[in-house]
């Protein structure tokens, strides 16, 4: 059976990549490399020991895709590739619409040519907006605070419409809170392109002495030490979460959303103390403005991913920052 992993070789994506090589799927990875590398690949499959097809392709190329479709037959498709960072969206909102939107509508097109009707959205708990918390999925969503969310919305709308079109498709939206964490081998791990978005990755960065200083972005939130509070979810959990999700559409059709996380909110300040204690590192940071696009706060209720998906959440914050700086040590000047 042969799942297509796009944006495979992303933090995400690779990480679900060893689940489902590991869990007996084929598996076939298309990527761009726009913020990856394929020696990212390479390392999945020393991992674990088996290969998986690859295809250099951005999912705007239809004709890339039709290649892949026509040379493979695909099960079920796991769709990670996209542009992913809050900050960057609000400068570029019109690129952060036509990568997502408009390549995710072609995936679908060619998905829909080839009768291939099952997929795994990767969604953002950022579709929830400035909802009360604990997110549940039976909110109203959209009232979202960044062009990067608003992606992440409209394309769970195009799959809600997709469905009332045809029954026969089976859809998991998946909303991711916020992933931290590497494979414990330390060769994979999140490790982006230039000046990172994320937390973590420039947490390790700065902990390693690659970048002078961490700033954190507001100390006056309306949060007990006036940083934002987030719901942060080991990568490997997250990864085996794709593999519920899997499961469950290839046996039967419907769509359904499920929040994947932990259920516990943690500071950037919480953070930084718990690295600091898995590093034995003493962090650089100070304390800056407020970013455009951030909430102060938001965490998951995941019952329902509990209960439909059979999935829990395995590792804790320690477990989380220890896997992230043995990455970082391990890979100092990152995956070549």
């Amino acid at each position: 059976m042969t799942i297509l992993v796009t944006g495979g070789a992303g933090y995400i994506g690779s990480h679900t990549c060893v689940e489902l090589l590991s869990g007996g799927y084929d598996v076939a990875v298309v990527d761009n490399y726009y913020n990856s590398v394929p020696a990212v690949l390479d390392r999945v499959e020393k991992i674990t020991g088996k290969t998986l097809k690859r295809y250099d392709c951005d999912i705007r190329d239809r004709g890339g895709l039709e290649r892949v479709f026509s040379e493979n037959k695909i099960d079920a498709v796991i769709h990670f590739a996209g542009l992913k960072a809050v900050g960057e969206s609000t400068k570029l909102p019109l690129l952060y619409y036509e990568n997502n939107i408009s390549g995710s509508v072609v995936l679908f097109e060619v998905m829909e040519k080839y009768d291939c009707k099952k997929i795994v959205f990767s969604s953002s708990a950022t579709v929830y907006g400035n909802n009360p918390i604990p997110y549940k999925e039976d909110m109203v969503t959209g009232d979202v605070s960044s062009p990067y969310g608003r992606t992440k919305h409209f394309i769970e709308q195009i799959l809600g419409d997709i469905y009332k079109s045809d029954n026969g498709w089976s859809i998991s939206l998946l909303r991711y809170f916020n992933p931290i964490g590497a494979h414990e081998s330390g060769l994979i791990g999140e490790d982006p392109n230039g000046i990172p978005n994320n937390l973590m990755p420039y947490i390790s960065r700065v902990a390693i002495g690659k970048l002078p200083q961490l700033t954190v972005f507001g100390g006056d939130y309306d949060t007990k030490d006036g940083t934002c509070i987030r719901d942060y979810i080991h990568v490997v959990d997250l990864a085996k979460a794709h593999l519920c999700a899997v499961a469950k559409i290839l046996d039967t059709t419907g769509i359904e959303a499920y929040n994947i996380g932990n259920g516990v909110g943690y500071s950037v300040l919480d953070i930084i103390r718990a690295f600091e204690k898995a590093s034995g590192k003493k962090l650089n940071y100070v304390i800056g403005d407020r970013r455009e696009g951030d909430l102060p706060a938001f965490y998951a209720d995941a019952t329902k991913a509990n209960k439909e998906l059979n999935w829990h959440a395995e590792y804790d914050i320690e477990k989380m920052c220890a896997d992230s700086w043995n990455f970082q040590k391990n890979n100092p000047d990152g995956i070549k």
